[in-house]
């Protein structure tokens, strides 16, 4: 079955809303089916119900901890834990939560955002290992020969497998599927692109601009067949100081229109945007306000899986919180509403210390061209009190990226004919069986990135 993303954005009838957020999850679907097969309900309303069936079936399982339990693990991981402690956390969103049969259950990740994003709480860490903080040095280390050197260039070897993990392969022994194994989008900062190896031959690979790019496999699964590609490329980062005085009165219309269902310009968009921005006109320091904002104003906050919001800019602004993804999807936004072309880049962030997903965004001011804002990035260096690391990330960007993705929610180059696991992104790659996409993130599949060699040029 096809689905049209575009549709999320159409309104979800308020039972369903009450009984999807009181956490009756089997009654909704009830609902929704019964709504389907009715000839008196609009087309457009069956697009979405059917995009929501989708979403009913993937948000539960994210939430795995109820009250007692999470309280339990927190008093086990925090020294003199106390309960109304976490009902704080929980009164102030702090720690992401649903109803599942009318109980509070928390996400899967709840602890994790705790020890990521308040240091109060690394600080009372029975586990914690009091050492360095690796990365944090290195991009203070980068911060300050970028300025120096005026340009950073990194050679990045990465090899990337894709396997089933023995629930996927359950679900797919003897069943022809197809993966998506994610590739390096030869554009901006990336030179000099080589493929070294894949294995098995793919059916297909895209061509070396294509906005999510992917090598796509197609076999009937043995239950042994694992997925991997090994690349490397130069990574190009100049060091930008964009001055306000020098930009020019003409300026591009390109990227500055919405794209439903999440780049989308509501009321809410609106007004927020001409909070930020007030009476500004120059573009660059337009995009600065934006920037400032979000840096300062929405903690980073991990989140359930993309494809279970129907606004996602919205809910950032909203509720102040979100992940790398979503403050760049609130950064682009915000941009577009203000007249400022903004777009997408995610893939990995590769450092000797740590590989892993993460997004960020683009912006175009004449005449300096397309520049780089990581507003959790900035976000990150605004907690830890670090200034000119927050201002660095709103025109530039480190030489740890492997871009994999040039554009939001865009198809991939051989049709998946499902709803994707993810249908925004493009970092962890997609497996098709039975005309349902698997989970990733260990769940039925799961995606290794191994740095092979990072070479510092010069």
């Amino acid at each position: 079955m096809e689905y049209d993303l575009r549709y999320l954005a159409e309104p979800l009838p308020e039972d369903i809303k009450k009984l999807k957020w009181a956490g009756d999850f089997d009654m909704a679907r009830k609902v929704i089916e019964s709504r389907l097969s009715s000839d008196t309900v609009p087309e457009s309303l069956k697009k979405r119900l059917s995009l929501e069936l989708e979403i009913l079936e993937r948000i539960p399982g994210q939430y795995p901890y109820d009250y007692q339990k999470a309280l339990a693990m927190m008093k086990e991981r925090f020294r003199d834990f106390r309960e109304e402690e976490l009902e704080e956390l929980w009164q102030q969103d702090n720690c992401d939560w649903i109803y599942i049969r009318g109980q509070v259950h928390f996400h899967e990740r709840f602890l994790e955002n705790l020890l990521k994003t308040r240091a109060d709480y690394r600080n009372r860490d029975l586990q914690g290992e009091k050492g360095p903080d690796r990365n944090r040095e290195l991009l203070q280390e980068n911060v300050l020969r970028a300025k120096e050197e005026g340009c950073r260039r990194i050679r990045i070897r990465l090899r990337t497998t894709i396997r089933l993990t023995e629930q996927g392969a359950k679900k797919c022994l003897g069943q022809q599927i197809r993966v998506y194994l994610p590739l390096p989008v030869e554009y901006a900062q990336v030179q000099d692109y080589r493929l070294w190896n894949i294995s098995p031959l793919p059916k297909m690979v895209a061509g070396p601009e294509y906005p999510q790019r992917t090598a796509v496999f197609e076999t009937e699964y043995s239950g042994k067949e694992t997925f991997s590609a090994e690349f490397e490329f130069e990574n190009v980062t100049e060091y930008r100081q964009p001055d306000p005085a020098a930009v020019l009165e003409q300026q591009p219309s390109f990227y500055t229109e919405e794209q439903l269902p999440h780049i989308r310009f509501t009321p809410y968009i609106r007004n927020l945007c001409r909070e930020i921005v007030g009476e500004e006109t120059n573009p660059l320091l337009k995009v600065r306000r934006i920037y400032d904002y979000i840096t300062t104003h929405v903690r980073y906050s991990y989140v359930r899986h993309y494809s279970t919001f129907d606004n996602i800019p919205e809910y950032v602004g909203s509720s102040q919180k979100g992940d790398c993804g979503f403050q760049a999807l609130l950064f682009i936004t915000l941009c577009r509403a203000a007249g400022v072309p903004a777009r997408w880049q995610s893939g990995l962030y590769a450092t000797p210390e740590y590989v892993g997903s993460h997004d960020w965004a683009q912006y175009y001011v004449a005449p300096y061209g397309w520049l780089f804002a990581d507003c959790s990035f900035g976000g990150s260096a605004f907690r830890q009190g670090d200034e000119e690391r927050r201002v660095f990330y709103g025109a530039n960007l480190d030489p740890y990226r492997i871009p994999q993705a040039s554009e939001f929610q865009h198809g991939f180059c051989l049709p998946e004919g499902a709803l994707r696991f993810d249908p925004y992104d493009n970092q962890v790659g997609e497996i098709i069986c039975q005309g349902k996409a698997l989970h990733g993130y260990g769940e039925d599949f799961e995606t290794l990135h191994e740095l092979v060699e990072l070479t510092e040029l010069h």
